[in-house]
């Protein structure tokens, strides 16, 4: 809920602004699914969307992984789609990562695409970006400064008409690279530079190493500098009390790069710190300013909110698994049972085949390669520290029979033996 480090004014005034979730989460451990979830409100499960695009292949594992998606099919319907269907007009500004120029933004719902392609990472933060969909500006101008321009561009296009403005920022993926005076102000605060900082530590795992990385925090403070000129933007417009604004991740942070305690181990993990992630939402007088909520948010949750809020609503045939968070604004409460995910794949971060499901405060994590369950009470252990499933056994089949039971209704691929090529 904050660092000590890290220097991030305009999403702490963003979050004084509105409520802030205290467990928001991401609907996948991985990037591409959480992506394809928040635009279609659909789980990656459903999607058969469950792994980063192109994902690890791991010939040795003890499982085969499923022959999952590797982009977002276009029969999925977006909330760019829809809204558009409405009137709205629409920009991806940003990282896409759902498919190559076939399943592209632009056959997705959204009228403009700027730098989105089927990379999850730039060749490069500082311009020549090389990015097929972005022309480079001046030699050594900032990716992150510039996509806040042309979503600042946007805005002042469409002042007077409505609009969806989806701004995926590439930062802070790697590759790090940051604006050597920025980094040069954390390097003095006693940070070290990506390499040294990083020096001897894996990738993954479940230890962090402390938030010292100064070529990371940077990164953070340049993606902090945007939401600050996007609500500049909106109160120089006279568009902020019109204008709802959605902050949140697509994962958690990676390990070592920076340290997501007290919750254990990070992107690409089984447990919290690989899933909770910052989640605000900000719309002046339907959000109280200064408000904070414990209940559950998740991705898909997003597409569903803002389908309800702006009226348009959702499409037969196309079942949304998130619910508008709408009746929490209103000092309300969901009327929702449990959070699920599934990740039948392996990955560096230190995952392996697993799906989870989150009721009230304990959460359930079942594990593909030996079949073990483990269960934690995130209230009193949000670190997931003590295993709890041999002390509630009752407990633990019950979840496990609900989280099987979602993983059926929206036909979950599953992993299977690896006998061999």
């Amino acid at each position: 809920q904050g660092s000590g480090f890290y220097k991030t004014p305009h999403i702490d005034r963003l979050a004084a602004s509105g409520l802030r979730f205290t467990a928001g989460y991401a609907a996948c451990t991985v990037c591409s699914p959480t992506r394809a979830a928040l635009l279609t409100g659909q789980a990656p499960a459903r999607l058969h969307l469950t792994d980063w695009i192109a994902g690890h292949e791991n010939p040795q594992a003890p499982l085969r992984i499923p022959a999952w998606q590797k982009q977002l099919p276009l029969e999925a319907v977006t909330v760019a789609e829809r809204l558009r269907g409405a009137g709205y007009s629409t920009a991806s500004i940003g990282k896409w990562h759902l498919g190559g120029a076939d399943h592209a933004p632009e056959q997705q719902g959204f009228d403009i695409n700027l730098a989105g392609t089927d990379r999850g990472q730039p060749p490069s933060y500082f311009s020549p970006y090389k990015i097929p969909t972005l022309t480079d500006g001046p030699a050594g101008e900032s990716l992150t400064d510039r996509l806040t321009g042309e979503a600042v561009a946007f805005i002042e296009t469409n002042r007077d008409h409505p609009f969806f403005l989806y701004l995926p920022h590439f930062g802070v993926h790697t590759p790090l690279q940051a604006k050597p005076d920025v980094e040069a102000t954390y390097v003095a605060a006693g940070g070290l530079p990506d390499a040294a900082s990083r020096a001897g530590k894996p990738i993954g795992g479940e230890k962090g190493f402390g938030q010292t990385n100064a070529t990371y925090a940077a990164m953070v403070e340049s993606i902090d500098d945007s939401v600050g000129r996007i609500v500049e933007a909106l109160d120089r417009l006279a568009l902020r009390d019109s204008t709802a604004i959605i902050f949140s991740s697509d994962n958690g942070g990676l390990l070592p790069v920076t340290d997501n305690r007290p919750l254990r181990a990070g992107k690409g993990s089984a447990w919290e710190g690989g899933v909770r992630v910052p989640f605000i939402v900000s719309w002046p007088g339907l959000t109280a300013p200064g408000t904070t909520s414990d209940e559950p948010a998740i991705t898909m949750d997003i597409p569903a909110t803002i389908l309800d809020l702006t009226g348009v609503g959702g499409e037969p045939g196309a079942p949304l698994d998130g619910a508008s968070l709408a009746p929490i604004f209103r000092g309300s409460s969901l009327e929702r049972h449990a959070l699920h995910w599934h990740y039948p794949h392996y990955h560096p971060g230190g995952a392996t085949p697993h799906s989870a499901i989150r009721a009230a405060d304990w959460r359930l994590i079942h594990f593909y390669e030996d079949g073990h369950d483990e269960l934690y009470n995130l209230r009193d252990d949000p670190g997931e520290r003590t295993d709890r499933a041999a002390a509630e056994p009752a407990r633990a089949a019950g979840m496990r029979r609900e989280l099987d039971a979602w993983l059926e209704e929206v036909g979950a691929q599953f992993p299977t033996p690896n006998t061999g090529p």
